[in-house]
Formats: structure tokens, C-alpha cells, sequence
């Protein structure tokens, strides 16, 4: 009943409402009509009715604010313990998502490279070390609000050269030991995300395996952890649902210091049953609200990240292509304010964010643009069929790819065929140097099946360009994305 209420109070006779009673007054004696219902004043005081309804909703207003707000968090958290729990990845171990189906679990992946992940927990070993090999690698190690510590590969500052990081934990003491890149994280909890860039994929393949974490204590004779592969095991990468998402949410607030920044949305959690120091055992009434709470904030998710409202989100006019990372920073601030629509946008549809992520180098880094809509502005389809020209010379020093992605899950789209079309497979172009892309649930008519990406009746999908290397005509915008255009 509370669930259906508060569902009926974020639909869109709210804005209707509001203008309604904009000028109405809190009577001495009598009752307010409002958004959440009518409610009652007796000689100042809300009656007790009014009370258990204003509480109700003020938890339940909180509590989908939470829900947008730690999104990056229990992201990280839901991954650590899909690799721990699905796997067997202990805590010094790599899980390496080598093709298409290790990655079906994993938010917006790019099915065309192969990525290494590791998720330990400083607390239960002190300061670590992660080595990297030198090759073509990118990405980076991030603290569990998917904040970079430091770029690794091409951007980081070993420059693909190879080196050992340092990572200190919260508590630990200063120190810069010759021959060491020496970051801190301010979470016990970090994140090792890598990808290979090699378009030899057995050459990427060896040097993401070369890479290895090992404890500072024990460097002068390391025992690093395991490289394990999925192996067919279903696993589920994105934000659980229900009571599942405060579930996890309360064991990280447990591990995990309290930022200065998070104090406020900390305290908004207390009366929901989430506390630090406090396990997480919510009475009927909290379950209620927890409840539809991440249902509404789920939604709210979905339109902050596929129908975007911040100014400047378009990379081309008159196109329906919009920027996907749409952070200023990567330790999501500005000047003024923490950037929770933005951060919550890129982090519901995806992981991790680098500075090579940013899109701000020529030749080197990855860019990332996305499309939900049709050029007719309407949302894609799986049961439709649609083409993309894309034209001649993209503007790539390394290669651009698209893939599609379940606008539920996240996930690459799961049809039994390969999700991601790319300029390093074997697709067939056009006299003119441009490739014509096909999406839809059956192959093209008279069209080559290469060309071809497998969608799903009944369901939405969505789509990430990427660029790797960008070139200058992407960054003057004299090339430009054609949108996808129903056939």
C-alpha cells in the first residue's frame, strides 16, 4: 500500500498539483490538499494521521535521493561480490572477461577488447602493490566511489612503459619508496580495472595475465593472486534490486569511513535502518518504503541516463548522439557542487572513469557517445529494424566500435550472437569508405550479415560509439555521426 502510494505520488500529477496549490497556506485548522494527499492541522499541530503520512514520505523522498546517490557505490560493491561469490576471486585476485560472454554481466562493456578487474580490500592487507607489464594497456585504479587514484597504461604515468603502483589505504602511514608510483585511496575498498588495446588479441591477452597485486609487506617475495576466467558461470554485474541494493549498501557504509562529503546523506539514511556500526534490519514499514523506493529511483536512473537534460549533452546539432560521460572531473566535483545527476547518469549505465576516459587527448584515450533514440526521436526498438551509415575516415588513430547494450541490464544486449560491430572485425564497406551497420531482430534483406547486430522483440536496447584514439575531426566536430534511422 505504501509502495503504491508513493508510486502514485511521483507521477506526473505532482507538477499538475503544485500548480494547483501554489498560493494555498497551512492552515491553523483544516486540511491541505497536496501532491502526497490531503493533510489534516489541528490549532497548528499536524494530526497524528498527517504525521505517519509526512514521515513516510520525507523517508521515502530520501530514500530515492540515496538510491541516485550511491549508485557508483554499490556498482562496486555488487561486482566484488559477484567475483568472490560466482568465481571464487579472492582478494588479491584478477577475473578476465576475454570475450563476449565473459562480459554478458558486465555494464556497458566493450565486447571487442579484453578487460582484467581485481577488487581488494586494503584493510585486510595493508598497502598494496599492482604491477603492470609494459604493452598496450589501458585503465586505471579507482576507490570505491569510482574515483581514479591514477590512470595505468597509455595515460598513466608510466606511459605504458610497465611499474609498480603503491596504493596506500585510509589509515596508513606516508610513505614514497624509490621505484614506486605512490597513490591513496580514501576507501579500504579499491578497484583495478584494465583493458588490452593490442588488436592481436593473444598478444593482449598475455600482458593483461602478466599483471599481478601482492602486498607492499611482503614485496621482496611477493605471492600474487590467481588470473581466473568465467568460464560459462552466469554473473550479474549491475545494482541489485529491492531490498538488495540497501542490503549492500549498508554493509559498504560498515567498511568503508565516512567522507566529509557524505555526511549529510548519511544522516537521511538513519531513519531507514542504515547506519554505520549498525547491521541492517529494517522493520515492515522501512522494508515498504526501501522497496519502492529503489523502484522510483531505478526509473529516475533510466531518465537521467537515456533522456538527458544537461545543457550541452549533444556532441553534433540536430543529432540525436549524446556525450555518455558527461563528468567534468573525475573526482566528480566542480567548483560549486558535487556532480550527483551526472556522476549518477554515467555510473547507472556504466564502471569505472579515467582520465584516458575523458576524452580529452588526440590519439590516445577513449571516447564514449551514445544513442537511445532513432533520428525520428523515438526510443530503439528490438522488435524494429534500423541502419546507421557511418561515414568514411573516423576519426580514430586506433579504432571505433559500437555495441549494444539491454537498457534494463546494462549488459550486452544477450542474443545467443556477437553484440559489437567494430572496424577491427571483418565488415564489409562501401565504395565510398563509409559502412552501413544494421540493427534489428532479423538479418537485413539483401544485406551482408556482418554488418548485422542481433536485437530482441519486446525489449528496448541501446547503443555506445566508441572512439579509441579520437583524431581531430572528432574534436572539431568536422566529422560527423550519422543518426540511426528506422528501415
Amino acid at each position: 500500500m505504501i509502495a503504491e502510494k508513493f508510486r502514485v505520488a511521483c507521477m506526473g500529477g505532482v507538477v499538475a498539483a503544485l500548480t494547483l496549490h501554489a498560493h494555498a497556506e497551512v492552515p491553523t485548522n483544516g486540511t491541505l490538499d497536496t501532491p502526497i494527499g490531503q493533510l489534516e492541522v489541528v490549532n497548528g499541530y499536524p494530526s497524528d494521521a498527517t504525521v505517519t503520512k509526512l514521515y513516510d514520505e520525507m523517508d521515502f523522498q530520501r530514500a530515492v535521493q540515496a538510491y541516485l546517490w550511491a549508485l557508483p557505490y554499490v556498482a562496486m560493491g555488487q561486482w566484488q561480490a559477484e567475483q568472490l561469490n560466482k568465481f571464487g576471486a579472492a582478494n588479491l585476485d584478477y577475473v578476465d572477461y576475454f570475450d563476449y560472454k565473459d562480459k554478458l554481466g558486465l555494464l556497458t562493456a566493450n565486447a571487442t577488447t579484453p578487460y582484467s578487474m581485481a577488487f581488494p580490500n586494503l584493510e585486510k592487507t595493508g598497502p598494496l602493490v599492482f604491477e603492470f607489464p609494459e604493452g598496450a594497456i589501458a585503465g586505471g585504479i579507482l576507490d570505491f566511489w569510482q574515483r581514479p587514484l591514477t590512470d595505468t597504461g597509455q595515460i598513466g604515468p608510466d606511459k605504458g612503459k610497465g611499474g609498480k603502483f603503491l596504493i596506500l589505504g585510509p589509515n596508513d602511514p606516508d610513505m614514497n619508496p624509490e621505484g614506486y608510483f605512490v597513490f591513496r585511496s580514501p576507501t579500504n575498498n579499491v578497484w583495478s580495472g584494465q583493458r588490452g588495446l593490442s588488436a592481436d588479441l593473444a598478444e593482449a591477452q598475455a600482458v593483461i595475465g602478466k599483471m599481478r597485486i601482492y602486498p607492499y609487506s611482503e614485496r621482496n617475495n611477493p605471492e600474487s593472486g590467481k588470473h581466473i576466467r568465467p568460464e560459462g558461470r552466469e554473473w550479474h554485474g549491475e545494482q541489485p534490486r529491492g531490498l538488495a541494493y540497501w542490503e549492500l549498501l549498508s554493509r559498504l557504509i560498515n567498511e568503508e569511513p565516512s567522507l566529509e562529503r557524505d555526511r549529510m546523506m548519511l544522516a537521511m539514511l538513519i531513519p531507514l535502518g542504515i547506519e554505520k556500526g549498525k547491521p541492517f534490519n529494517p522493520d515492515e514499514r522501512q522494508k515498504k518504503i526501501l522497496d519502492a523506493a529503489a523502484d522510483v529511483g531505478e526509473l529516475m536512473a533510466r531518465a537521467n541516463g537515456y533522456a538527458k537534460r544537461f545543457p550541452g549533452s549533444v556532441v553534433w546539432p540536430d543529432k540525436k548522439w549524446e556525450y555518455s560521460l558527461f563528468l567534468k572531473e573525475t573526482n566528480q566535483e566542480v567548483p560549486s557542487h558535487t556532480q550527483l545527476d551526472e556522476r549518477s547518469s554515467w555510473f547507472y549505465e556504466a564502471v569505472g572513469v579515467t582520465v584516458g576516459m575523458m576524452g580529452r587527448t588526440v590519439g590516445a584515450g577513449q571516447v564514449y557517445l551514445e544513442a537511445s533514440k532513432d533520428g525520428n526521436d523515438q526510443w530503439l526498438d528490438g522488435g524494429k529494424h534500423y541502419t546507421l551509415n557511418v561515414p568514411k575516415d573516423a576519426p580514430v588513430a586506433q579504432f571505433w566500435s559500437f555495441t549494444v547494450y539491454d537498457n534494463e541490464s546494462r549488459c550486452l544486449i544477450d542474443t545467443g550472437s556477437y553484440p559489437d560491430r567494430s572496424s577491427r572485425n571483418d565488415i564489409v564497406k562501401n565504395a565510398d569508405g563509409s559502412v552501413d551497420l544494421y540493427f534489428g531482430p532479423t538479418p537485413p534483406e539483401g544485406k551482408p550479415e556482418s554488418n548485422w547486430i542481433k536485437t530482441l522483440p519486446g525489449k528496448g536496447w541501446f547503443t555506445y560509439f566508441r572512439l579509441y584514439g579520437p583524431t581531430e575531426t572528432y574534436f572539431d566536430k568536422s566529422w560527423v555521426l550519422n543518426d540511426i534511422q528506422p528501415i
